[in-house]
């Protein structure tokens, strides 16, 4: 029996690959090559001048479309999908576009994969608009029982469509720092970062008032007193790819003055220098706001054997275990608690690896890009088993009637 074929239409926001994108086209970029050979996948995306129009991503068929105007873009790849003739298309993180695939396609599998809730907000679509979008779908991938609970919140009839995959992360790519490989990487790199001889809190992500950066630099100097040898090292811009600044990043860097020496800039950088910075920290900070579904970060940190102190919000308390693999904060206090527990972390070297080692078992059991893939795969077998008792119900009625 030939494999089903699928195709995957990324928002037109990002090429891919690209070393710039955000977290959709990455998790599209990761998982979908995984999906071989138990499914013949198809990668839909926007166009850009130093890619060819088709090509192939990770082994996985790619065709490309000016994405300038949305509208022509989604029509150009309904086109080529019509020439593919998938038996599913699962449209990422852009309701609207379900609608318009629907309107071509209307016998099609249409699956809506949602990576977070902005463009399911009143910014973008009204709640008829959702209900309109989400009626058309025929199953919702979410990616944390936080965004399942968020989506269903706004529109309940949809409660039965809803399954979680979560994301993952890449083992190999964000090698443990227990590991031969993890140590021999460590120590070279914050030779060559001039780390050697700190304690590294990282955080890594845009600068953007949602992540919560502020919190960390506001408690920058309580820290500094705690232990003189603490660096925090804040990674990212506030766009992808762009080292342009806000007026929010601007403030970051006045609230850093206060402590100079315990506190430093890297101006966003490409995905493939990720692993380097997890690996030669040895904490990870992650405050972000309410609205975080999930946050890859953590896992990639955790990947690399951190110890992660984040906010109890969003998906985020579904990745860290309290007290085992890090700590989760109060979002009402996030300061006061941050102070306390990386005070415990920073002075209890015991407790940090310890805690890194755990981050490292949880993400190898259960957030890597296999499990996201081996996650996916079940959904589709049970869609394929459910069509066909379907046809099978259908065949014993018409044969009654005969």
């Amino acid at each position: 029996m030939a494999s089903p074929k699928v195709a995957f239409v990324t928002p037109g926001s990002f090429p891919i690959p690209s070393g710039n994108s955000s977290s959709v086209e990455r998790v599209v970029e990761k998982f979908v090559p995984l999906l071989k050979p138990h499914a013949e996948p198809r990668i839909y995306g926007k166009s850009m001048r130093k890619l060819a129009r088709t090509g192939f991503v990770n082994g996985v068929y790619c065709e490309r479309f000016n994405a300038v105007n949305k509208a022509s873009y989604i029509a150009a790849a309904g086109r080529a999908i019509g020439r593919f003739v998938p038996s599913h298309i699962q449209v990422e993180n852009r309701p609207l576009y379900v609608l318009a695939l629907r309107r071509r396609f209307p016998g099609k599998q249409i699956w809506l994969s949602l990576h977070s809730s902005t463009f399911i907000g009143g910014k973008y679509l009204t709640r008829s608009k959702l209900r309109q979008c989400l009626r058309a779908a025929d199953k919702i991938i979410v990616n944390s029982e936080f965004l399942l609970r968020t989506v269903a919140s706004r529109v309940p009839e949809a409660r039965s469509k809803l399954k979680v995959v979560y994301p993952g992360v890449e083992p190999e790519r964000f090698p443990s720092r227990f590991s031969d490989e993890g140590m021999s990487m460590r120590s070279s790199i914050r030779d060559k970062k001039g780390l050697s001889g700190r304690k590294v809190v990282i955080f890594l992500g845009r600068l953007i008032p949602l992540k919560g950066v502020h919190h960390l630099l506001r408690v920058a100097p309580k820290l500094a007193q705690i232990d003189p040898e603490l660096l925090i090292v804040v990674v990212g811009s506030p766009f992808y790819g762009s080292h342009r600044t806000t007026a929010y990043s601007r403030s970051l860097h006045k609230l850093a003055r206060k402590c100079p020496r315990n506190v430093r800039f890297v101006p966003y950088v490409p995905y493939t220098e990720v692993p380097n910075w997890f690996i030669a920290s040895d904490i990870a900070v992650v405050p972000s706001g309410q609205r975080e579904a999930f946050g890859l970060v953590n896992v990639e940190a955790m990947a690399c054997g951190l110890p992660v102190v984040a906010t109890s919000a969003g998906g985020m308390k579904e990745i860290i275990r309290d007290g085992e693999t890090g700590f989760l904060l109060d979002p009402g206090r996030v300061e006061s608690e941050l102070v306390d527990k990386l005070r415990l972390l920073l002075l209890d070297k015991e407790l940090r690896d310890r805690m890194g080692e755990e981050s490292r078992r949880r993400v190898e059991q259960m957030f890597t890009w296999q499990h996201t893939a081996d996650r996916w795969l079940k959904l589709l077998q049970e869609a394929q088993q459910k069509a066909v008792e379907i046809t099978d119900a259908g065949l014993e009625l018409e044969t009654e009637n005969f």
